[in-house]
């Protein structure tokens, strides 16, 4: 028998409910195919089985809330799959005909006519067509799965995803639109009433006024996520320094290189891989950013794996580059959109949102200059990076204009003094302002 286990999706996770069991116990499941689903302060996501076989028993019921590590199910390698009753019996040879005789016929007693004919066998689920999936692009087994469930052409449904992707969210949105469209469809007309004498004064129809509020229930992640931030702001002495970085000559480089790169390696190229290295050489020379705290100890931390959160429709998650001290612009990148995509079509593993020294936030992709981010328990310190905007800078006693970003840090005043963070801070802002280092 194999253990099946909830699997702790982030360094802080200690539990994670599950919502949705997608095999039922007896079903066949190979190796890596969805067997359930998960929902964290982190992400929702499919859980893959850990081997092929027979489910052979669930313990953890859908909507049940337990810890990391708890076996949820056991898988048994050597069974058999249960027959299900959808499953045709194997043809059997054809038995020889035998041709009564007249003599044989006529003496027969007439066979009892049923009183009614079975009814026919119910048609399974079309599956989509390949022409349909080639209109719509690649799916993720949830979302075909929703489809078929709900009786829904994905050709109708606008993907939100990346690259016009269908996500959950999107099947639910198109869902919701579809029952509001029944909802509101007229009713069978009826006779109308007979006026009223013309000398009765007809009362004017009462108007029903709109409700002022609309309320709903938090989502598991988004529970998750207020508990979790909750409770790094209780446990961190939090605080926030801002620089102001030139990022010019990097702005210079980029322009100069990228449709160069985006031809070579076949994805673009951004501002995030430099503030990733950069951050990363200065982590090797201020370890104390790269540590976490364990009672009255401090853990200093000989790996740099930098966490990048990831803006999800229903939430964030922070996938983690390893090594990211040992990787050059290229590799950063390439990590960091690999880790972005999967991260939205739900396929990061376990172990890729585990184990994070130091984290980066990049809201300035959606236009912001300066936040003070939240930090992700145990980590000590947090950068935000805003956007790079062009802005008039006096250089010298004159005006010139160059391609400027805010730089925020939030840190762990327990652990670190005012200090110490703003040379961490400041070691990144010469390494981005003097960038001599190759790309391509």
């Amino acid at each position: 028998m194999i253990d099946v286990v909830m699997p702790q999706m982030g360094e802080s996770i200690t539990e994670g409910t599950l919502t949705k069991w997608l095999k039922k116990p007896g079903d066949r499941v190979e190796q890596d195919e969805p067997l359930f689903e998960i929902s964290t302060d982190k992400v929702d996501t499919e859980v893959p089985s850990p081997a092929a076989g027979i489910l052979a028993e669930v313990l953890v019921s859908e909507g049940q809330t337990v810890a990391i590590n708890t076996v949820v199910a056991r898988i048994d390698e050597t069974a058999s799959a249960r027959p299900t009753p959808s499953a045709a019996p194997a043809k059997q040879a054809a038995a020889p005909v035998e041709v009564p005789t007249p003599a044989e016929v006529a003496t027969a007693a007439p066979a009892e006519t049923p009183a009614t004919p079975p009814a026919p066998p119910e048609a399974p689920m079309e599956k989509e067509a390949p022409e349909q999936l080639a209109e719509i692009g690649p799916v993720s087994p949830l979302v075909r799965r929703l489809a078929r469930e709900h009786q829904i052409d994905l050709r109708e449904v606008k993907g939100t995803g990346p690259g016009g992707r269908i996500t959950k969210q999107d099947i639910e949105a198109y869902l919701a639109a579809r029952a509001a469209q029944k909802a509101a469809a007229p009713a069978t007309p009826t006779m109308p009433a007979p006026p009223p004498p013309a000398t009765q004064e007809v009362p004017a129809p009462a108007v029903a006024e709109a409700p002022k509020v609309r309320i709903e229930p938090m989502s598991l992640m988004r529970t998750k996520i207020a508990e979790h931030m909750v409770y790094s702001k209780r446990t961190s002495a939090h605080v926030t320094t801002v620089h102001r970085v030139d990022m010019t000559r990097i702005a210079r480089l980029r322009e100069q290189i990228k449709e160069e790169f985006k031809a070579r390696y076949g994805f673009s190229l951004t501002y995030l891989p430099f503030i990733v290295r950069a951050a990363a050489q200065a982590l090797r020379a201020f370890p104390i950013m790269n540590a976490s705290i364990d009672g009255n100890n401090i853990v200093y931390h000989n790996e740099i794996n930098i966490g990048i959160a990831v803006a999800l429709d229903e939430g964030l998650i922070v996938p983690v580059i390893r090594h990211a001290d040992e990787k050059s612009i290229i590799g950063l990148q390439r990590d960091i959109v690999d880790l972005a995509t999967r991260a939205r079509a739900r396929k990061l593993k376990p172990e890729e949102v585990q184990g994070g020294t130091f984290s980066i936030t990049n809201y300035g992709s959606f236009g912001s200059l300066i936040a003070t981010p939240i930090i992700p328990q145990p980590q000590v310190a947090i950068l935000g990076v805003g956007a790079v905007t062009k802005e008039p800078v006096v250089i010298d006693d004159a005006i010139a204009i160059r391609s400027v970003c805010y730089l925020s840090l939030t840190f762990d005043h327990r652990l670190i003094d005012g200090a110490p963070a703003d040379q961490f801070v400041t070691k990144i802002k010469q390494i981005l302002e003097n960038w001599n280092e190759q790309v391509l």
